[in-house]
């Protein structure tokens, strides 16, 4: 039996919660560091092949950003935050409050403001999931990696073949007021693991 076949209704509307919950909470531990309200409109999951990554995130060679954690205990597995350069650079300008086209570079600082909210939405996910599935988990820090959408697809691919067939792509759009910027956030874990967990508390 696939892992397609094993992904019942029941269970990706499970899923599906978690990481709305998720996610809104991301964005509300982040507005109480800002002092400003960060919403999320349009949040989404769907679950799509390892393989087919490639095909939504663009061509090899664009430049993009990736925003990696691993997280154990439990369950195993990673949480990669991808997107285009320029995407990252207005991200960044709406985290640190700055006009649109103001980040040119992302230098130490944007990065540290991009980093920070990879790890909040991360953990919140991890933290949902544990209150509707159970189990702990431990995210690691969050590394902020600058690249060719190809070689940070590479890391991704390298460290999840022997974990999961599929992935979960969580897409949502970060509001500060009328300014939004969408973003992706692909989900790898252990999903013989992930089922076994959310069917025993569900």
């Amino acid at each position: 039996m696939s892992e397609n076949d094993q992904l019942d209704e029941k269970l990706l509307e499970m899923l599906k919660n978690i990481t709305s919950e998720g996610i809104k909470s991301a964005a509300s531990g982040f507005s109480g560091m800002l002092g400003r309200q960060i919403t999320v409109s349009n949040s989404t999951l769907r679950v799509v092949p390892l393989l087919s990554i490639p095909e939504i995130v663009g061509s090899p060679e664009d430049d993009a950003v990736g925003i990696y954690l691993r997280f154990e205990g439990d369950m195993m597995g990673q949480i990669m935050m991808i997107m285009p350069y320029i995407k990252a650079m207005e991200l960044a300008d709406l985290l640190m409050e700055l006009p649109l086209g103001t980040t040119q570079r992302l230098g130490s600082m944007e990065r540290s403001a991009l980093g920070e909210l990879g790890n909040l939405s991360g953990t919140f996910f991890l933290n949902s999931l544990a209150k509707s599935a159970g189990g702990n988990y431990l995210p690691s820090p969050p590394a902020v990696m600058v690249d060719m959408v190809g070689a940070i697809l590479d890391v991704v691919v390298a460290t999840a073949g022997g974990i999961s067939e599929n992935v979960f792509l969580m897409q949502a759009c970060f509001m500060d007021g009328t300014r939004g910027v969408e973003a992706n956030f692909w989900v790898i874990p252990d999903m013989i693991a992930l089922q076994t967990l959310i069917k025993k508390n569900s």
